[in-house]
This record gives C-alpha cells, structure tokens and sequence, in this order.
C-alpha cells in the first residue's frame, strides 16, 4: 500500500515539476547544434525534458529551489496583472470623464474645437515660412490632437497670436548663421523688419538649406543695399521695404546692368560697339584738329599782311601771292581754286568714315536681331511655347542688338554733324579770303593801265 502511494507521489510530483517547467521554462538549445528537421527539435526537448525531470526527482533540493522560482514567477506575474488592471481601471475612468465633459460640452463645442483646430494648423503651415518666427516668436500651438477644449487652448491660442501679430510692427536684431555667396556660413548681425525683409551687412537674406541657417539673396539692388547698410550700422533713417513680399526687389535684383546688358548682345553687339568707339575716336580727333586749325586761322585773319604755314588760309595766301605776277586772270584763278582743293582733304579728313559707321550700326544691330530671333525660334522648336519666359528671354537679347546699333549711329550722326559744320566754315572763310586777294589783285590791275594811260595823255599834252 505504502509502496503503491510511493509511486502515486513520484508520478504526482513528476506532473508538477513538467508543470514548473513549463511555466518557468527551460534553456533553449544551443545554436551550435543544428536541428534538420522539427521532429529531431522536438525528440532533443523531449529527452532533455526527461533528464532534467530525472534530477529533480532524485535531486529535493534541486526540486524545491524550482519549485520556489516558481511560485515567485507566479507572485510577480500576479503582481504586474493587478498593476495593469489598476491602469485599465484609470483609462477606463478618464475615458468615462472625457464622454461626460464631451457630453456636457455637446456639439457647438465640439465645431468651435474643430474648427479652432483646423485654423492653427492652417496658421501654422502658412507662417513656416514666415520672417516672423525669427528672433523668439513662438507659432501658435496644433490643436488637432485636442481631444476636448479646455480654457487653457483658448487662452495659449490668443497670447501667440497677440505676440506675433506685435513682432510683425518690430525691428529685431539677433545674431545668426549667415551662408555667403562663397558658400562660407559665418556668424553675423541679423536685422528682421517685421515680416517684410530680413538683411545682414546691406545684403537682403533668405532661407537657407538647414534650419535656423540664413543665405545671402543672389543679387541686391546698389541703392537698396546702400540704404540697408547706413540703417543697420545707424547712419540712415530710411529703408527700402517691398510690400509685395519680395516680389518687387526680386524683379529689380533681375534686371541686368549696363555691362550685363552689353554682354548680352554677343559676337555682334561686340562689333557694333568696337565700331562705334573707333568712329567716335576718330571723330573726337579730327574735331580736335579742326579746333586748332580754327585758332591758327583766326590768329591770321587779324594779319593778313604776312601769311604763316600753320594754317589753311596762309599757305593759300602764300600759295597765291607766288602766283601774283602770272598775267592771265583765268589761270591765275584757277590756280587759287587748286590751292583751295588741296586744303579741303584735311579738313574734311575722317567725315566719311563716321558717316559710314553711322549708318552700318543700325544695320548691324539688325542683323543680331535677326540671328537671335532665328536662336529663340529654334529653341520653340525644341522646347514649345509652354515656358514664355524662355521666349521673352530670347527676344530680349535679340533685341539687345537693335539698341545698341541705335545707341552707337545717333552719337555718330552727332559727331558727323559737328565735323561737317566746322570743316564747312572753315572752308567757307578760307574761300572768302582767296575770292577777296584774288579781287583786290585783279583790280590792282585794272587801275593800273588806266594810271598809265592817264600819265602817257598827259605828257602828250603837255
């Protein structure tokens, strides 16, 4: 009998230690040992199962420290079963209190959340890129994962938005990273006006490509730069401000200059001026020679007595006075004439040359206009007309040509104008001085005989 409740214990207690085991668990086995297939897996736990069955039997120390791991397995999952239960318990009752205050709250609540919720995200989104949020101004807080309004919402809702509806009338300056043209990113002084502009050293700023940094803008205007620089450095009391959100000063930060604008024009627009500068040195020196001619001239008309080679009028002075003996009129006059010509080349010395780049730069300018029309044609063939900046683009470097022919012909025609005026009068008084020797030797002539004539009657007479 005894023996027979023996094996009824060691069978019971055999149940009750694969029972620890199964709670407590045993050791995995080792992945050095490779399984092949789950049936070998399954005969190895089972035997090793078996082994440590049979050490705990005969071992009750062995026995009774499993045992007590496991009873202690037991307290502590018991134990962590109440503590989540007391947390569900919480839940549940915050979630009960919420329904009733949603409850109580009813649906006019509920819109004005949802709908408050809605415009500070709106809000939020639209002044991410705002100038306002630099130098300390907060955005004001997300509102859509409220799950029931509350008087604090209502009342951090309205502070932010007092506080950034009263930077957008300030002027902050805060130190910041600034990237420059070169790529360098160095600290600097950081004027904000509000939401209107942001600037540094008189160079306008914007975003750059990581948070928190600034970038220089491509390009500023000369007078805007120039008024940026003297208010922050507290030299000027004026700035320069665009309402339209940075849209004007970029328009005006586009707009080439003189020397861009010159570029523009190409291989043509560079021919048309070279042209231009050589006729107006050309002309600037033959007006120069004609200034001087001018004063030599004047300086011989108050003495026509003694002619000088100097100038015009006295070598055609000169000129005739050797011819004054020649007895007949007619070659003698022709021979002034011939003294006269010879001056003219001089005087009119470079006056076709700027007449004739007068009139090829306009040509010229065509002519670029053409190819560069021909240039944006192409391009619409390759891209369309879908991008009609690419076509105002091109046309406006076409027409680039045009002006600067314009630009060169008219001071050209100036300077052609001048020439010929000036060479004319010149021509005009070295002419009127030739007609009036010639005049006054040919009726030195006349009188003459007739002195002659009259002395030879009179000794007959006498």
């Amino acid at each position: 009998m005894s023996h027979s409740w023996r094996r009824a214990a060691r069978r019971a207690l055999a149940g009750l230690v694969m029972g620890v085991l199964m709670i407590i668990g045993v050791p995995a086995q080792s992945q050095d040992e490779p399984l092949t297939t789950l049936r070998a897996e399954r005969e190895t736990g089972v035997a090793r199962d078996a082994a440590r069955l049979a050490e705990l039997v005969a071992d009750r120390d062995a026995l009774e420290t499993a045992l007590k791991a496991a009873r202690e397995a037991h307290d502590e999952a018991e134990a962590r079963f109440t503590a989540l239960s007391e947390v569900q318990q919480a839940q549940q009752a915050r979630r009960d209190a919420l329904d009733e205050r949603q409850a109580e709250q009813g649906e006019d609540l509920s819109a004005v959340l949802d709908t408050l919720a809605r415009h500070s995200v709106e809000l939020r989104d639209e002044l991410t890129e705002s100038w306002i949020t630099m130098g300390g101004a907060e955005l004001p807080p997300r509102l859509d994962d409220a799950e029931v309004l509350r008087p604090g919402h209502l009342e951090t809702l309205g502070d932010r938005l007092m506080a950034l509806t009263a930077e957008t009338g300030r002027v902050v300056a805060f130190e910041a990273p600034v990237a420059g043209s070169d790529g360098e990113v160095a600290t600097r002084e950081v004027v904000r006006l509000g939401d209107l502009v942001v600037f540094s050293e008189g160079q306008l700023l914007e975003r750059g490509a990581e948070k928190g940094v600034f970038a220089t803008a491509p390009r500023t205007p000369e007078e805007v730069s120039a008024r940026l620089a003297d208010f922050q450095v507290g030299e000027g009391e004026r700035l320069a401000l665009d309402p339209t959100q940075g849209q004007v000063i970029a328009a005006l930060a586009q707009r080439p200059s003189l020397t861009e604008r010159f570029h523009q024009g190409g291989a043509v627009g560079y021919v048309v001026v070279g042209l231009g500068g050589v006729g107006l040195l050309v002309a600037l020196l033959q007006y120069a020679f004609l200034l001087r001619v001018s004063v030599a001239m004047r300086r011989q008309l108050h003495d026509l007595a003694q002619p000088r080679e100097d100038n015009p009028l006295g070598r055609v002075l000169l000129r005739f006075r050797a011819l004054a003996d020649d007895p007949v009129p007619e070659a003698l006059e022709a021979r002034l004439d011939e003294a006269v010509l010879a001056e003219l080349p001089r005087l009119e010395r470079g006056q076709p040359l700027v007449k004739l780049l007068a009139a090829v730069a306009p040509l010229l300018g065509l002519l670029g206009t053409v190819t560069g029309m021909i240039v944006t044609f192409q391009a619409i063939t390759v891209f369309g007309t879908g991008d009609p900046q690419l076509m105002a683009g091109g046309i406006s470097q076409a027409l680039v040509t045009t002006v600067l022919g314009l630009i060169t012909a008219v001071p050209l025609l100036f300077a052609h104008t001048a020439l010929a005026g000036r060479s004319r009068h010149l021509t005009g008084v070295m002419e009127g001085q030739a007609s009036a020797a010639l005049a006054e030797q040919l009726e030195q002539r006349q009188v003459t005989p007739k002195a002659a004539g009259s002395e030879r009657r009179a000794a007959a007479l006498a």
